[in-house]
């Protein structure tokens, strides 16, 4: 239990990029709603996340978290869910079959809403309106109505949540995610993929792998691990009434977690020292990601590690990587060597996607795939050279047709991004550009474990 702490202490500590909302009766009222309740997810489920990725730091796994830059009302529909959750059981497949070590599969969903902004407002012409926040805050049409910042959202954000973890707890211990369906992930626009051909073929061993069994009396359809996944969720732990409003009390050890996801992280914008979103953080239970970029120095990482980890329990953080292709092999290593020395056991994961945001030709947003790959082979590359574990991949990704990330073995061309841009944030790694971006990863998790062999020698 972190010392001295309450669900609403942060509101004495200073909190950016929080939405305000001129309805302050209105907002009481939708977080009385959301505290009255169900949770969404349960301590023991949080425990669980916690244990696996404390193997993860331990360098027995890896994380991969992936899915929506922004959920949004608009797109939800099952079809979507579905299909990212079958993209990223590939991803975690491809990694399995060639690090020979479990991947912990962790969503970005259920609860990506909110967004930080710049600035709180935003001005075109002579309008100036409330910022998008995300769909939980306010619209992302520029117009009066649609950009108040409605505490209401909240509460219908909840029900698309649960709605959505629903589905996925449906998906992964329902026999969707049953090794015998391998080969019906893949969906079917990836045809024209060549990734999609290599995929088919660990399908094709896996599914002689699973005969052998059988022939050897080992009925796969009795054993729980090939039949079932677990999958977890996580959101930026951004809009911290929705956050308090779900925080609950765990019966059986008296601990604080925040029942809104598995997971929360705290973003590269909201992490530093005196921050309302730390302090809220260090008094709940769950496992913690947290964002590191240039902006961060070695000292302070190693308080805000103290604050957050006081008992140094592996599993409870991860610290999740964001330079760009051009500054991760110059940035990361003094983080990773003072988190050695000091002896945090902590999960280094690369978000790849974050520091590499360009503006294209044709004025869209877009980030160039060969800059995604550049700078995960640079994060592999600094945790070889420190002797440390890269321990996960942190993605934007989802499972539609889209043209918003240029490059890849699809050959998204600049001139195609406007094809199917739908992202209502940042651009989003599609199915195709996922699955070879894990192919590459299944190639460095193989190339640290050799190097690991040859060491032991």
């Amino acid at each position: 239990m972190a010392y001295n702490w309450q669900p609403d202490g942060w509101k004495a500590h200073e909190a950016r990029h929080l939405p305000e909302y001129e309805d302050q009766a209105a907002l009481a009222a939708a977080e009385a709603t959301l505290a009255s309740y169900p949770p969404l997810v349960f301590a023991g489920e949080a425990r669980a996340l916690k244990a696996e990725l404390a193997d993860v730091a331990n360098g027995n796994g890896f994380l991969l978290q992936g899915g929506d830059c922004a959920e949004s009302f608009a797109e939800f529909h099952p079809n979507n869910i579905r299909d990212t959750f079958r993209v990223l059981l590939q991803m975690a497949v491809v990694m399995t079959f060639a690090s020979k070590r479990p991947v912990v599969k962790v969503g970005r969903m259920a609860g990506q809403f909110a967004k930080p902004r710049s600035s709180a407002t935003e001005t075109q012409g002579d309008v100036t309106l409330p910022s998008y926040f995300g769909d939980n805050v306010n619209s992302i049409e520029f117009d009066p109505v649609g950009r108040t910042n409605d505490p209401e959202r909240m509460v219908r954000a909840y029900s698309q949540a649960a709605a959505t973890l629903n589905l996925l707890r449906a998906f992964a211990g329902g026999g969707y995610a049953n090794l015998r369906q391998v080969h019906q992930w893949t969906l079917d626009f990836m045809g024209r993929s060549p990734w999609a051909d290599k995929f088919k073929d660990i399908a094709d061993r896996i599914g002689e792998a699973l005969d052998f069994m059988e022939a050897c009396g080992v009925d796969p359809q009795t054993l729980p691990q090939l039949q079932r996944t677990s999958f977890y969720t996580s959101h930026e732990a951004l809009l911290l009434p929705y956050e308090q409003a779900l925080t609950r009390q765990d019966s059986l050890t008296g601990d604080w977690y925040d029942c809104s996801a598995h997971m929360v992280w705290i973003g590269d914008r909201t992490r530093f020292p005196g921050s309302a979103h730390i302090e809220f953080c260090r008094g709940i239970g769950n496992p913690l990601g947290m964002k590191c970029g240039p902006s961060l120095d070695p000292d302070s990482l190693l308080h805000l590690l103290d604050a957050l980890n006081p008992a140094r329990e592996a599993g409870r953080i991860t610290l999740i990587s964001r330079f760009g292709h051009d500054k991760v092999e110059q940035g990361l290593p003094p983080l990773v060597r003072a988190v050695k020395r000091e002896g945090h056991p902590v999960v280094w994961s690369c978000d790849p996607m974050h520091g590499n945001v360009v503006k294209s030709d044709s004025g869209y947003k877009t980030r160039p795939f060969d800059r995604i790959l550049t700078e995960v082979k640079g994060f592999f590359a600094v945790h070889r050279a420190e002797g440390t574990h890269a321990g996960g991949i942190h993605v934007e990704m989802t499972g539609q047709d889209v043209t918003e990330c240029v490059g890849g073995a699809v050959a998204i061309t600049d001139e195609a991004l406007g094809d199917r841009y739908h992202t209502h944030c940042d651009p989003r790694l599609n199915a195709a550009q996922s699955l070879e971006l894990s192919f590459l990863i299944a190639e460095m998790l193989n190339l640290e474990a050799s190097e690991r062999r040859a060491d032991a020698a």
